[in-house]
């Protein structure tokens, strides 16, 4: 009889939730924006330094009901007259009520402020699917005081092998007159 007791007070408590009657937000608005959230953040990050770079995470869950981590490691490869360029490797899992999925990827950014330019590359890999890639560039050219020239492209697939590619170019000429 206690046990049933016992029971039938757990499920009553595992039950049990929080609200408010109708209306309570517009009949009392300098009260509910004080009311905090019930619900905590659920996510879990970290990073610590590894070698040369850091490893990096991220274990969390979303509304839906699906748990996700991330995980990796980043480390700068050069930063000097060069400019910068960093490495990045990590993973991917979802575990959700509409299926997994596993992903794994790579990629590298370089930048150079002085030169005002910069490159981007990534590799992804879904574990029994798509291997995508994307990468894309841009730099800036400094004629005078007054006037410069910007240009960039990219160009990314989702499937390699498979289809034709996404791309595109793009330019900007600028002209700054003084006083008017």
């Amino acid at each position: 009889m206690l046990s049933a007791v016992i029971g039938f007070v757990l499920l009553a408590c595992a039950y049990a939730q929080v609200s408010q009657p109708p209306h309570y937000k517009e009949k009392y608005p300098d009260i509910y924006k004080f009311v905090k959230q019930a619900r905590r953040p659920r996510d879990v990050t970290w990073d610590t330094k590894a070698g040369d770079g850091k490893v990096f995470g991220t274990l969390g869950n979303k509304d839906d009901g699906s748990l996700f981590g991330k995980a990796g490691y980043k480390q700068d490869i050069f930063n000097d007259d060069r400019g910068k360029l960093t490495g990045e490797a990590y993973g991917t899992r979802v575990l959700g009520p509409t299926g997994d999925a596993s992903l794994l990827g790579g990629k590298l950014n370089w930048n150079n402020a002085a030169k005002d330019a910069e490159a981007n590359f990534e590799l992804t890999k879904q574990i029994h699917g798509r291997t995508g890639a994307q990468a894309d560039l841009s730099k800036v050219w400094n004629l005078d005081k007054n006037t410069r020239i910007s240009a960039g492209g990219h160009v990314s697939q989702a499937d390699l092998g498979r289809g034709k590619p996404d791309y595109g170019v793009g330019a900007k000429f600028e002209h700054f007159f003084g006083g008017f």
